[in-house]
C-alpha cells in the first residue's frame, strides 16, 4: 500500500469513526453516561488532527501514530461503557464499528512501517 493509499485507506475509516461519535454525541444517553463522550473526544481530537495533512502523507501517517493509542483506549473504554447505557442495537453495532475502525487503523498503520516520519519542526513553525 503506497502512502497515498493508506491515507485514502484512513479517511475512509475515520468517517466511520466520525458517524460513530455523531451517533454518540446526540445520543440521549450521554445524558445519563457522560463517560461516553470519552469516544466523542477522541474521535474529534484524531480527526482534527489528520485533517490538516491529508496531502502529506507521511506526517498524516506519523501523527496517526500518535494519536492511535489514545483512540484505542477510548473505544475500549466505550465498549465497557456503551452496554451499561444501552443494550440497544444502535449501541451495539457502534462499538463494533469503532473497534473496527481502529483495528483496520492500525492495520494500515502496519503496513506503513516503512514511510519515514517527517523531519521535526520547530515549536515556532508548528505553531506559527
Amino acid at each position: 500500500m503506497s502512502p497515498v493509499e493508506a491515507v485514502a485507506r484512513c479517511e475512509e475509516l475515520m468517517a466511520h469513526a466520525w458517524m460513530v461519535r455523531t451517533f454518540v454525541k446526540h445520543s440521549s444517553e450521554v445524558e445519563d453516561f457522560p463517560e461516553l463522550m470519552d469516544i466523542v473526544r477522541s474521535v474529534f481530537d484524531t480527526s482534527r488532527a489528520l485533517e490538516t495533512r491529508v496531502q502529506d502523507p507521511a506526517a498524516y501517517l506519523h501523527m496517526l501514530r500518535k494519536k492511535i493509542g489514545k483512540l484505542r483506549l477510548a473505544a475500549a473504554e466505550f465498549r465497557k461503557d456503551a452496554p451499561l447505557a444501552s443494550t440497544h442495537t444502535n449501541f451495539q453495532q457502534a462499538v463494533i464499528s469503532i473497534d473496527t475502525c481502529v483495528r483496520d487503523l492500525e492495520s494500515v498503520l502496519r503496513e506503513c512501517t516503512a514511510i519515514p516520519a517527517p523531519p521535526k519542526q520547530d515549536e515556532d513553525e508548528e505553531t506559527g
